[in-house]
């Protein structure tokens, strides 16, 4: 479980430097941007690889409390929801104009519905500090404007929707081999 903390503190704690302006833009101008960009996602790497790793060793821990069934049930529907809003992000349509930040939305309704349908205690450190992240980062990006305007152009949407139900399926189909839980009937 330590590796999957660490993992957790490193990956987040790196994605929460942006909520602080003033140390990120410290740190920038001290290290150049590039330097700054290059540390960023070295930490990051590093931080996603013993999240995978910790969570692939760590036992499921004692049961914190039941699975909610309508958790579960909603599951794959919610996930490809979060999965479009994932791709939506980075795409210059009108779901990210209008919902300001995806990504962070699509984030607490993956770890929301996961955290809620799992219930142990591997999973629920895992989901509830990427629903807890989420939760931060959204309010500091609500807080700070951030933002960026752009022209909404509506293929970009069609493009993130069928990208993130492509990947949803995916994910659906092959969870049983990666994680150990068939989410869906036509999974393997």
């Amino acid at each position: 479980m330590a590796t999957l903390v660490v993992g957790l503190i490193l990956f987040l704690g790196i994605h929460l430097l942006p909520a602080f302006p003033g140390v990120r833009g410290g740190l920038a101008s001290r290290w150049g941007e590039g330097r700054y960009k290059g540390l960023f996602s070295l930490v990051s790497f590093a931080g996603l690889a013993l999240i995978i790793i910790g969570y692939a060793k760590a036992e499921r821990g004692d049961q914190l409390f039941a699975p909610l069934p309508a958790a579960i049930a909603v599951a794959p529907y919610a996930m490809t929801v979060a999965f479009v809003l994932f791709a939506a992000a980075n795409m210059r349509g009108y779901l990210r104009q209008t919902l300001s930040h995806p990504m962070l939305i699509g984030l607490l309704v993956w770890s929301g519905v996961h955290l809620l349908a799992n219930g142990d205690l591997r999973g629920t450190v895992l989901f509830g500090a990427f629903f807890g992240y989420g939760v931060v980062d959204l309010f500091s990006a609500v807080q700070r404007h951030a933002v960026k305007t752009f022209e909404p152009v509506a293929r970009h949407d069609v493009i993130a929707v069928i990208a993130g139900v492509v990947v949803a399926l995916v994910l659906m189909t092959f969870h049983r081999v990666l994680f150990g839980v068939q989410v869906a009937p036509f999974g393997i």
